[in-house]
């Protein structure tokens, strides 16, 4: 979803860092191999998590939602050296592909992969994260919030994706429609949660970080 006129959106993404060239070759193969290949992050918003990432420089990320690494990769590039990367996603099928570039990329070893509910496993993980990237079913935005919040470190931060949903936060809400009236409660969570502060961009899909105070 672009929210700007195009030709002002070209030239924020001619005036801003490139993608990698492993990054480019995921993209097509994930456009020739995959179903819903919209789900990546993309180059522009790819640049945005990592130098966020950057900035942090986070010993411990978690992702929910890792579709084909995309993200994975870019949130990678600000770990510390001896830092893990654990990323979660439902998708079995999917698993394989990841590792593929996963182990071309430097972080591969860094990167740890769990197939499921994250709902299940992350109550499994039992140490603490710097940085949380949310972007899987938005149905359970707010569980996967309130199920991290307890492990996100004083300062950490959570990014979390798709919060503009399309521009339909700002339409008349269908009654049938639950991923929408999901993201509004979502995005309302994270104004009022007093343990946060938050700030929304329209980058996208809509970006929202979120400061654990």
């Amino acid at each position: 979803m672009y929210f700007l006129p195009e030709k002002l959106d070209d030239y924020v993404v001619a005036h801003s860092e490139q993608e990698p060239k492993l990054l480019q070759q995921l993209t097509r193969e994930t456009y020739q191999k995959v179903l819903q290949p919209i789900m990546l992050s993309g180059s522009y918003q790819g640049r945005v998590l990592s130098i966020v990432s950057k900035l942090i420089n986070p010993k411990s990320i978690l992702e929910i939602g890792t579709f084909t690494g995309y993200s994975t990769l870019c949130l990678a590039e600000g770990l510390q050296n001896d830092g893990e990367l654990h990323t979660i996603d439902i998708n079995e099928e999917l698993t394989d592909f990841q590792r593929k570039y996963f182990d071309k990329s430097n972080f591969g070893h860094q990167i740890i992969q769990h197939t499921g509910s994250a709902l299940d496993i992350i109550p499994q993980l039992n140490f603490t994260f710097d940085l949380v990237f949310i972007d899987a079913d938005k149905p359970n935005y707010c569980n996967y919030f309130h199920s991290i919040i307890d492990k996100l470190n004083k300062g950490g931060i959570i990014l979390s994706d798709n919060v503009l949903w399309h521009g339909k936060v700002v339409e008349p809400l269908e009654p049938k429609d639950k991923s929408t009236k999901a993201v509004l409660d979502y995005n309302t969570l994270l104004k009022y949660d007093e343990r946060i502060e938050t700030v929304m961009l329209p980058i996208r899909d809509g970006l929202t970080i979120s400061r654990k105070r």
